[in-house]
């Protein structure tokens, strides 16, 4: 807009107006905008609020027709810049080609084990390609696709990305150390932006400044300073370098009366003993020997000596003789010095707590008995044996007294006693719930016993079982006899009566509870015998002996069997009939031994206080040997549904571990000791003797030479 012009003024556009308006032509729509935004900002409002009337100058005959042309290319460009700014992005694909990865400057491979490899400008992921390529598949590409060495795989977004000609030209440029613009020229004539030539006239030419003809008074200042730190001897003037060549003496810090001072591993010989009062020629008298003293002496090895001479006492120093051994001394002296190898021992500074296995705290690990709770008095005699119904009510011990006692767990209350007329050894009740049979080992026999206790319903149907039984009609050959029970010994409970060559120490159940497996005390081939109790059959395993048999079990899931023999423990597939594994235990006499529930792990006991863990998958060796107890054990158990085990030793102690196995293969099994349960009270060197948990709850049983059983919970 145009202010209104004086009266003087011409009203004619001069040319360089013109000139001025030619100029908006070529520039779209800027003048019309401009001069809509000087209107708005030229606010000179009068007085009563309204702006002065604004008049243009007329233009003379010239001027009109060429406004009205500015005008008519002002609105033909509005119209060109509307379509403009309609088609602009039309056909733009640029955000199109690809989704970009704006996951930034950061190593990919953080995202390797990601199904995303990234994120969009929304914040959602972006997923990798679905690769479901093998090898197999890889190497048919590679054979059939004619572009699959131009192909690269584009790390960002995981794509695959075909390289174009002039990339690949571009890659094998770049690979023969070539410029990656094909145009470029790296040898054009230099151009020299400086010239050589001295110019006549000066770059600038000001006058001189005054301060450059007068003295600095801040130099003088700073002169005057330092001049008067000189004089108080706080600067000191530089010393002349003396240029007299420096030597080095490489063994300064070397102690100089060693002879090898630079043998750093080099240790001295250590020093004679100096001779004490017994070597006096006149020693006091507590230090001569007596008699008695010196025949001992005489008979000592010369290594077991305190001394290596034998004191003396004389008058005078004139009448002491020569010494007899000196050359002998001294020999042996200049045999230590140079055949005793001495060396410095680099010692490795280890913190004590690193070295301690990181376990877990037992408050961790519980449930776990942790006190006594109820102890069963009745025995006369060591209680050597324990087992415990399956549904955990009922519990069976066996004693040197020569009975059988029948428990309630829960009140300690002795329900029934049976007089067995020898050393009872070993009781296994049978592990079936549908069944109420108890297995006892007493001198030669193994008696089958029907307590009736509980289900009336459940052990009239464990007498209708075994009366169901029809003998048959060839007399078999078997290593033992089977004989039932006489009408007193029936009334007693006895049902069966398996009569043996020899004395039977143990006897145990398979998890069906058909079967059962006693060991006898020989070393003949006939030491382990398998009886079918529904079929009264039974059968000697093995062919020749392979030891001295200490305890046999059945594998709770599969048809395996494992025999313990003094040093190893061996495992037989009873249906292949072959020996599957032999385990090194590492121990010197086995005691004992258990199953765990899984069935891929086992621990044996032993006479010389060490437990065996092992696993049968690792190894035939011992996973890990545990020294707790400080006498031998006698007896190992797992508890059913809980991850503990119990070991009960001579020391009068059980110890309960914590003892976790993974179904992950890869990871090892945790072994926590954490409680040990004191009570009884070691007799004729004999501590507890049997270890049993309860089928359901963390509860252990444990029977001792004192003649008790004690129930920790």
């Amino acid at each position: 807009m145009e202010q209104p012009s004086p009266a003087g003024e011409s009203e004619e556009l001069t040319d360089s107006e013109e000139s001025v308006y030619s100029g908006l032509e070529d520039s779209g729509s800027d003048s019309t905008s401009a001069g809509e935004e000087e209107e708005e900002e030229d606010p000179e409002e009068g007085p009563g609020g309204s702006s002065p009337p604004r008049t243009h100058a007329a233009p003379g005959a010239k001027g009109a027709p060429r406004k009205s042309k500015i005008l008519a290319d002002d609105s033909s460009l509005k119209e060109n810049e509307g379509l403009l700014a309609q088609n602009e992005y039309e056909h733009d694909s640029s955000d199109e080609e690809d989704i970009r990865n704006t996951v930034g400057n950061i190593p990919m491979e953080w995202y390797q084990d990601f199904p995303h490899i990234g994120y969009n400008l929304d914040g959602k992921k972006i997923y990798k390609p679905i690769r479901s390529k093998d090898e197999l598949d890889m190497f048919l590409e590679k054979m059939e696709n004619p572009d699959y060495w131009r192909t690269v795989q584009d790390k960002m977004t995981g794509a695959d990305i075909k390289l174009t000609d002039e990339q690949v030209e571009l890659v094998h440029r770049l690979q023969k150390g070539q410029f990656g613009d094909v145009h470029f020229n790296p040898y054009e004539p230099a151009i020299d932006f400086f010239t050589h030539e001295v110019m006549i006239h000066p770059v600038t030419n000001r006058p001189a400044d005054k301060r450059s003809f007068i003295p600095s008074l801040i130099e003088k200042e700073k002169v005057s300073k330092l001049v008067h730190a000189i004089k108080m001897g706080w600067i000191k003037p530089r010393k002349p370098k003396d240029d007299t060549p420096t030597y080095y003496d490489l063994w300064a810090h070397e102690d100089p009366n060693s002879i090898l001072g630079r043998h750093k591993m080099h240790v001295p010989a250590p020093k004679m003993k100096l001779p004490g009062h017994e070597e006096s020629y006149n020693p006091p008298p507590e230090y001569l020997l007596s008699e008695e003293e010196r025949l001992a002496w005489e008979q000592q090895d010369a290594a077991e000596r305190k001394l290596n001479f034998v004191p003396q006492q004389f008058r005078c120093l004139r009448a002491v003789p020569a010494y007899a051994r000196f050359i002998h001394e001294r020999f042996e002296r200049c045999l230590d010095l140079y055949l005793c190898p001495r060396q410095r021992k680099m010692r490795v500074n280890v913190d004590p707590e690193d070295l301690i296995p990181k376990l877990p705290k037992p408050r961790d690990l519980q449930p776990f008995p942790t006190s006594q709770a109820l102890v069963y008095r009745g025995h006369t005699s060591l209680v050597r044996c324990l087992s415990i119904s399956p549904s955990g009510q009922w519990l069976v011990s066996g004693s040197d007294d020569g009975t059988v006692r029948f428990w309630e767990v829960c009140t300690a209350r002795c329900m029934k006693t049976l007089p067995m007329g020898g050393v009872v050894k070993s009781v296994a009740w049978n592990p079936n719930p549908t069944i109420c049979l108890v297995a006892v080992c007493v001198e030669q026999s193994v008696l089958l016993i029907n307590p009736c206790l509980g289900d009336k319903l459940l052990y009239g149907a464990t007498d209708q079982l075994l009366e169901a039984y029809a003998a048959p009609e060839e007399e078999r050959v078997q290593p033992v006899r089977w004989a039932p029970a006489s009408a007193e010994e029936r009334a007693r409970g006895i049902r069966l009566l398996v009569h043996h060559d020899k004395a039977v120490k143990q006897v145990t159940w398979h998890g069906k509870g058909d079967y059962f497996a006693s060991v006898v005390a020989d070393n003949g081939s006939r030491q382990v015998l398998i009886h079918q109790s529904s079929k009264r059959w039974s059968q000697s395993p093995f062919r020749k002996s392979r030891g001295l048999v200490q305890r046999v079990l059945f594998h709770p899931l599969r048809p395996y069997f494992f025999v313990a023999t003094q040093r190893y423990v061996r495992v037989y597939n009873l249906l292949k009939q072959e020996l599957t594994k032999k385990l090194m235990t590492n121990c010197k006499w086995v005691s004992s031994m258990a199953v765990h529930p899984a069935g891929d792990n086992i621990i044996c006991g032993s006479y010389d206080s060490k437990l065996a863990w092992f696993d049968l998958d690792l190894s035939t060796r011992p996973y890990q040997l545990l020294r707790h107890h400080k006498k031998a054990l006698r007896s190992v158990a797992f508890h059913r549904h809980y991850p503990l085990f119990a070991s009960a030793s001579d020391d009068g102690t059980v110890i309960v571990c914590h003892g976790m196995v993974y179904n992950d293969l890869l990871k090892n099994p945790l072994l926590v000791p954490v409680k040990v349960l004191k009570g009884h009270a070691v007799t004729l060197d004999l501590g507890v003797l049997d270890v049993l948990f309860h089928p359901t709850q963390p509860w252990v049983f444990s029977s001792g030479a004192d003649g008790t059983i004690r129930l920790y919970t």
